[in-house]
């Protein structure tokens, strides 16, 4: 039975090494790097360099991880969006103590790309859904990965064909 960190249950505004399952790593895309005020659980606001996460919550950068990915993209926050990095909890000396942090693998995550088989496109994910569940469900429904928008057209088009059959249950030439 999977185990739940105490962290989890208070939903603290940005991911954390308690958001990960031990022993797991995350792959996860940034979206966007910015400086902006962060208040401490202390209360105390400080000025952090934040990374947004797509489809998790923000990560508050320390200057090891920005090394990281510097090392991985370059040194420019701007050449960073849309790059993906992998998480993982590593345990570190921290203000006397020894804690577990959020840290960024040296080493550039493989990312399969999923072709969209009616448009041609990249599939990308959406919301909770990662390109590779969206491509299996195209898969599964339609016979063939597609897209989210191939995918709505597709679903038209069976509706479509459906309706048809339900009001000519004869065919088309209505015999």
């Amino acid at each position: 039975m999977a185990q739940t960190h105490w962290k989890k249950l208070i939903n603290p505004d940005y991911i954390g090494a308690y958001a990960l399952d031990p022993g797991k790593d995350l792959t996860v895309q940034i979206s966007q790097v910015r400086r902006e005020m962060v208040t401490g659980a202390d209360g105390k606001k400080e000025e952090c360099t934040v990374a947004y996460l797509k489809d998790q919550k923000p990560m508050i950068l320390n200057v090891t991880n920005c090394k990281t990915i510097e090392k991985l993209y370059g040194p420019y926050i701007e050449d960073w969006n849309g790059k993906y990095i992998t998480l993982y909890a590593a345990k570190v000396r921290a203000f006397g103590d020894v804690v577990e942090a959020l840290r960024i693998r040296p080493k550039a995550p493989s990312i399969k790309t999923y072709i969209c088989a009616d448009c041609r496109q990249p599939i990308q994910g959406a919301g909770s859904k990662s390109a590779e569940e969206i491509a299996a469900l195209g898969k599964q429904q339609y016979g063939r990965a597609l897209c989210i928008e191939c995918a709505r057209k597709a679903m038209a088009k069976m509706k479509e064909e459906s309706d048809d059959k339900q009001n000519n249950p004869a065919g088309p030439t209505g015999k």
